[in-house]
């Protein structure tokens, strides 16, 4: 099975209804989730431009091709896919933005910083824990530990750090 931020929503919101999008069953359809839908893909294409015009243009890598990620010239990619096998899944995320920081000023070693956008002026527990969930797939695809992440959302720029990603993790699973 393949646990997807759409399929790890789904169970935030409903347990049932993440059950019945793993087993493929069709949903009737909800006019005002494809409306939030639509608004956080606005606010990420519009965000995006404003985030690359921080950086040089060889800097930013908007591809998904793995090869150019590994590549340690660029700072902040885009729409990159992180998969990962797990004993019993596989986990797969479209991570909106990724940035990459040296450490200490050395090529060799980078911190990589998961960026979400959401188009709400206040984020909900399920915001953070979509970030969580990112950033948790990052680290086993690239087996590194992912520290901190970020969200873009309405006017301001928040940064949620570890700690608050574990406890949020830690939340959601206690019945």
């Amino acid at each position: 099975m393949k646990i997807t931020p759409g399929l790890f929503e789904a169970y935030l919101k409903c347990p049932t209804k993440c059950w019945l999008r793993a087993t493929g069953e069709r949903s009737a359809g909800n006019s005002y989730s494809e409306w939030v839908n639509a608004q956080n893909d606005s606010y990420r294409l519009t965000g995006t431009p404003r985030l690359v015009a921080a950086f040089r243009n060889d800097e930013v890598l908007l591809s998904r091709d793995i090869e150019n990620f590994k590549v340690a010239k660029w700072r902040l990619a885009f729409n990159f896919v992180a998969r990962a096998q797990m004993d019993c899944c596989a986990l797969e995320s479209e991570i909106h933005a990724l940035r990459c920081m040296p450490v200490d000023g050395r090529q060799e070693l980078s911190e990589f910083i998961p960026i979400r956008f959401v188009f709400t002026n206040k984020l909900s527990e399920d915001d953070k824990l979509l970030l969580a969930f990112d950033a948790f797939a990052l680290s086993r695809s690239l087996e590194l530990e992912i520290p901190l992440g970020k969200i873009i959302h309405g006017d301001r720029l928040r940064r949620v750090d570890r700690e608050d990603l574990r406890a949020q993790q830690r939340s959601a699973e206690a019945p």
